[in-house]
């Protein structure tokens, strides 16, 4: 089956250029909620200028279809939840989703230190077992870098390693020698 000629969107008339930016942005955001400037650098992408892409944004704003601090809260639960973020993590993702910096760090902000301490250590806990046989030290390194990669500060990484691992029955004088800058 032939495929239509692509249409360049400053060729069509004005009302079948904002007919198409609307469909665009319908369809992204059927999928999931999506930021203002998610939606800005799709239509962009896709060759719309920038009155289009404003005025629509607009009239999305207006009607609550896109909602920056809504989408912020959201994406806080989700990401917490499912990929055991912590909230620097989760503010620097918001950030490169076009989040403003204040919006993004209020919405962090719903995460507790003891929620985030109790998911570090659910993390940890998950990933002993899938260590095997390796030496304290490795262990300890490995761990230290995964929650460093979920954005975990060092110094609450190391805490709930450190308790861990002697939970795990690791015990070793490594840990109360380690030190952590």
């Amino acid at each position: 089956m032939a495929r239509a000629p692509k249409v360049v969107p400053a060729e069509l008339p004005p009302e079948e250029r904002y007919k198409k930016a609307k469909e665009i942005c319908f369809d992204l955001l059927a999928a999931r909620p999506r930021t203002q400037e998610e939606l800005r650098q799709a239509l962009q992408r896709k060759g719309f200028d920038e009155q289009t892409c404003e005025t629509l944004l607009g009239k999305l704003d207006r009607a609550g279809l896109v909602n920056d601090e809504e989408f912020a809260q959201l994406w806080v639960k989700s990401r917490h939840a499912n990929q055991g973020l912590s909230r620097t993590a989760l503010v620097a993702e918001l950030r490169r989703k076009g989040v403003d910096g204040e919006v993004a760090a209020q919405a962090a902000e719903e995460v507790d230190r003891e929620s985030e301490e109790q998911m570090a250590r659910e993390l940890v806990r998950k990933r002993l077992g899938s260590l095997g046989n390796v030496d304290e030290q490795t262990a300890l390194r490995r761990l230290l870098g995964f929650l460093a990669r979920k954005g975990y500060p060092q110094g609450l990484a190391y805490t709930v390693i450190r308790d861990e691992l002697r939970e795990y029955g690791a015990e070793s004088t490594l840990l109360d020698d380690a030190v952590i800058d």
